[in-house]
Order: structure tokens, then C-alpha cells, then sequence
């Protein structure tokens, strides 16, 4: 296949605004893993959060993504996001986005936890399929702009210490090499790790895997976002019941019926993700029974208008989102940790960048404030494309986080070992299990020896013999080598912060832990 100055892989908001950054500068080629649409970016219901409102101001904003942050926010990335959001917003509306307009034709504005002010702009309940149409038909025009679908990537090409393109299986299994000057990785999250999951089938964390083994650092992947109301009933998909039921009013009650999350925090029902999740868990322990999200205090005529993508996904499942309560549960959302980047989208290896999800700015540090997802794509994809397009051929300059901790490479961590107890090979489903088992909402340390040991295995019994030309082997491993990574992140950090809780140390300390956890492969 010929070459290209510019490759993006993920189709999602992040690589999609790198392209139309990047178009008027070369050739662009734009791969997604499958159909453009399947995309954590369309799965987002709730909005993207941008301090247009007269009550409302970047200040603001940031003091919120900071707190939700729990003291690891990087606040130069913060400040870059609330301040350039609203111009990139504002850039959605005029290509077109069909974002809800209050009676003055301005934008309405929704609220969700941990937000001061209602700064959430929307498009029903299905915001991000909305951002992704509008980009993908601005990209779609761009003709400087190519696309190829269904593509697995497997390894990025490392050419004297440079990313210079990728390896990937396309469509009908042949193998085959792009090279560009820049690559950016912009592939979305990772819930697919867990047994529980938001996430669609995609989810992967291919491009964490990709950048490991490509000699990049990772940064911060035990902070992982369990959103606290995916649909929990049997026989049903785990679909998101977005937060902004909950800044329109709904509630979560337990089986009694009662109102409870003002019992574990004030803010109540608009408590930070994090602590409604752990809640929610903690009334089920405590009454035995289950939690559940009513609407039927609110009119059922505005409940169908503003959610009619979640009442019709209730619908099939034989509930009335308006009057029946909804039985949720928490699932693997977000994460918050990735591939460690400047705020340019530039990472420790020279000719990768990444933007997104994938990527680690310090933006949302241990716990993202809702609806910060979609606007941390479209900022940071955009100026990741114009960092794209400086110095080509050379090296770049990195930055890096103020203070880290580098995980040793082996399993020579407290339960890294590999005896006998670990023999038993682990399954793709074994692994999302132990996941969840272990390094879900609540963990602890004997849990997660366990998981590190198991995964350890699976890693090395992974990676030999090579994968070769088999996909679903590429997709094991980076299936294995991210949960890997995460559980021994999780087993490092000592302390309770954000989305990472440990049972046996439920503190914040501040004092040994207010540091990043690194990780690079082959790092002593």
C-alpha cells in the first residue's frame, strides 16, 4: 500500500478533528477497526461541556474538572481545555451539529454531577452519533482525505527509534503497512477489559497495547471511571443510562423505594461519578437487594422527548423509562490513564502522537467530570493535527508529567509471581472476569497479587510464539496487556483516589501518592 504523510487511526471525535486539522497540509489516512459509527464517540449520550452560558465562565469550568480530578488534574491541560472549548463548540455549530435550542435559539444547556452550572450542550440523548455525523460529513468532503474501514491494527513500525506508520489486517485478513511522517493514535477506550462494560464491542485498548509495545509511555491506567448507571437486568445488554436523567431530576432509590445517596454524600444524586458508583454497590450489600433510576416524579411526556434514544432502548427490553423504575448498575465507563502526552498530543516516542480517550493529558486526573469525554476529543484532536504537521521527519520535543513513579517491567511486584498457582491459561472472557473481580470498583491487595500473577502469564504466553497472522491472537494480546497494565498500576498505588478504591488503604495520601504511575516496557 503507498504512503502517506499523515495516519490517524480511530474514526472517533479525536481523529476525526485531527483530519480536518491535517487535510490542508498532505494526504491523510483515516483508519477505523470497524463501520465509522462504532465508536465510543457514538455511544455518548449525555453531551460535551463547554462554559458557553451567561452564568458560566472557563474559570469555573476548570475549578470543576479539578475538583472532580481529585488532586492529579493537570491544570496548564485543563486550562487549555475550558479555555479553547467554546471555540471548538461553536466550530460544531456552524458546520451544523443539531444541538437543542432553548426558546432564544441558543443552546440548551443540561446539567450532570459535579458540574456547578447546567453547561452541557446536547442533542437529544444521542450527542456524540450527532458530533460523528457532523464530522464525518465535513471529513467526507475533505478530498485529501482517505478512509479505510474494518482495519485491525496491529503494531505500529518503529524505523531508528521513530513511529513510522502501522501494521494492520484489513477487511479481508491480508496484512499489510502504511507509513507517514506522523501517526496518531485516537482509538477510544478500553471497558472491554472488564466483564461490565458502557463500552462497545471495539473498546478494546488497542492503542495503550500499541504504544507499550512500541517502547511509548503509559501513564495513570488504575483510574478507570465505573459509570454508576449501566442497565442491570437479566438477559439485557449493559446500556448506559446516561447522568443527564439525574440533572433532570431522576433519582435512584433502593428496592425499598427510598431515596439514599444523600446517606454517602452531599451533593447527593449529582455526587461525582466515582462515589455514586461505590454507593450504589454499598446500599445493594447493605438492604441485599437492588438500586434502581425513577423518572416517575417527572412529566413522561418531557422524560420521551428528552431521552427518546434511552426510552426506546427500555422499550425493547419491556420498560417504560417514564414510569417503571429502571434497574442500573455500575460498568467500566472510562478510563482516565493512557498514553502519556503534552498538550499538543505529543508522546515520548518521536512521530506518535494521540488524542482522546487513548491518550493521557492530565486533563481529567483521577476521575473525568461528565461530559468533559467529547470536548477533550475535539480540543485536543485539533491541536494534535496542527502539532502533526511541524518539523516532519524529526523528532519531537516531550514534556512529560512533573513526577512519576515507573512500575518495574517484570513480575517482580509484591504477587507478580509465576508458579505453579498461575498455570491455568486464562480465556479472553477469563480475563474480563478476573477484571472485574479484582480490579473493579473495590480492590484490594491479595485480589490484585492474584490478577497480576495470572496476567503476567497470559502476557508472556501471548506474545509467544508471535501472533503472526493470526487477528484474534493480536486481539488477545492487546486485550491481556492492557488489563495487565491496569491491575498493576492498581496494585502499586497504595492509597484510594478517584476511580481507583483500595478496601485496604481508603484513604487519600497525598504525602506518598500524589504522583503519576508510569509505565514503559523494558524500563528499569
Amino acid at each position: 500500500m503507498r504512503d502517506t504523510d499523515f495516519l490517524i487511526v480511530g474514526g472517533g471525535i479525536a481523529g476525526l478533528r485531527a483530519a480536518i486539522a491535517l487535510a490542508p497540509a498532505g494526504r491523510v489516512a483515516v483508519l477505523t477497526k470497524a463501520d465509522p459509527s462504532e465508536s465510543n464517540t457514538g455511544y455518548a449520550q449525555g453531551g460535551i461541556a463547554a462554559a458557553v452560558g451567561d452564568d458560566d465562565s472557563p474559570e469555573l469550568h476548570a475549578a470543576d474538572t479539578i475538583r472532580a480530578g481529585d488532586g492529579l488534574c493537570d491544570e496548564q491541560a485543563v486550562h487549555v481545555l475550558v479555555e479553547q472549548g467554546p471555540r471548538y463548540v461553536t466550530e460544531l455549530l456552524d458546520w451544523g451539529a443539531r444541538f437543542e435550542r432553548d426558546a432564544n435559539g441558543r443552546p440548551a444547556l443540561g446539567r450532570e454531577a459535579a458540574h456547578s452550572v447546567r453547561r452541557v450542550l446536547h442533542a437529544g440523548d444521542a450527542t456524540g452519533r450527532e458530533i460523528g455525523r457532523t464530522l464525518w460529513k465535513r471529513v467526507s468532503d475533505l478530498a485529501s482525505v482517505e478512509t479505510i474501514h474494518h482495519a485491525l491494527v496491529t503494531e505500529l513500525l518503529v524505523d531508528r527509534g521513530r513511529v513510522a506508520g502501522v501494521a494492520f489486517f484489513d477487511q479481508s485478513g491480508a496484512r499489510k503497512e502504511l507509513r507517514a511522517d506522523a501517526t496518531l493514535l485516537a482509538t477510544g477506550g478500553a471497558g472491554q477489559v472488564f466483564r461490565e462494560t458502557t463500552n462497545p464491542a471495539v473498546a478494546t485498548g488497542d492503542g495503550i497495547s500499541l504504544a507499550y509495545h512500541a517502547g511509548a509511555r503509559v501513564v495513570d491506567l488504575e483510574f478507570v471511571q465505573f459509570h454508576p448507571t449501566a442497565l442491570k437486568k437479566a438477559g439485557a445488554p449493559r446500556f448506559l443510562i446516561s447522568e443527564a436523567l439525574r440533572g433532570e431530576g431522576a433519582r435512584l432509590v433502593n428496592d425499598r423505594g427510598e431515596p439514599f445517596m444523600t446517606r454517602y454524600h452531599p451533593d447527593g444524586d449529582l455526587a461525582p461519578r466515582d462515589v455514586v458508583a461505590r454507593s450504589i454497590v454499598r446500599e445493594e450489600r447493605q438492604t441485599g437487594g437492588s438500586v434502581f433510576l425513577t423518572l416517575a416524579h417527572l412529566d413522561a411526556d418531557f422524560v420521551s422527548r428528552r431521552f427518546p434514544t434511552i426510552a426506546e432502548m427500555c422499550r425493547g427490553v419491556g420498560l417504560d423509562l417514564a414510569r417503571d423504575p429502571i434497574p442500573v448498575g455500575p460498568a467500566a465507563h472510562y478510563i482516565m490513564g493512557g498514553i502519556e502526552t503534552d498538550v499538543w498530543g505529543r508522546t515520548s516516542s518521536p512521530g506518535l502522537f494521540a488524542a482522546g480517550e487513548v491518550a493521557c493529558t492530565g486533563v481529567h486526573g483521577a476521575n473525568r467530570l461528565a461530559s468533559n469525554s467529547l470536548l477533550e476529543g475535539l480540543v485536543f484532536g485539533a491541536r494534535a493535527g496542527a502539532a502533526m504537521q511541524e518539523k516532519k521527519g524529526t523528532g519531537v520535543i516531550f514534556s512529560g508529567l512533573a513526577k512519576t513513579a515507573t512500575l518495574p517491567e517484570t513480575g517482580a511486584i509484591a504477587g507478580g509471581s509465576t508458579g505453579e498457582k498461575y498455570s491455568r491459561p486464562l480465556s479472553v472472557e477469563g480475563i474480563r472476569d478476573l477484571m472485574w473481580g479484582a480490579a473493579g470498583l473495590f480492590r484490594s491487595r491479595e485480589p490484585l497479587e492474584d490478577a497480576v500473577g495470572r496476567l503476567e502469564l497470559a502476557y508472556g504466553a501471548a506474545l509467544e510464539p508471535a501472533p503472526g497472522s493470526d487477528s484474534d491472537s493480536w486481539r488477545r494480546l492487546h486485550l491481556v496487556t492492557v488489563g495487565r497494565l491496569i491491575a498493576r498500576a492498581a496494585l502499586r498505588r497504595e492509597e484510594s483516589r478517584g476511580g481507583h478504591f483500595r478496601e485496604d488503604f481508603p484513604e487519600r495520601d497525598d504525602v506518598h501518592w500524589k504522583v503519576h504511575v508510569v509505565d514503559q516496557r523494558g524500563a528499569e
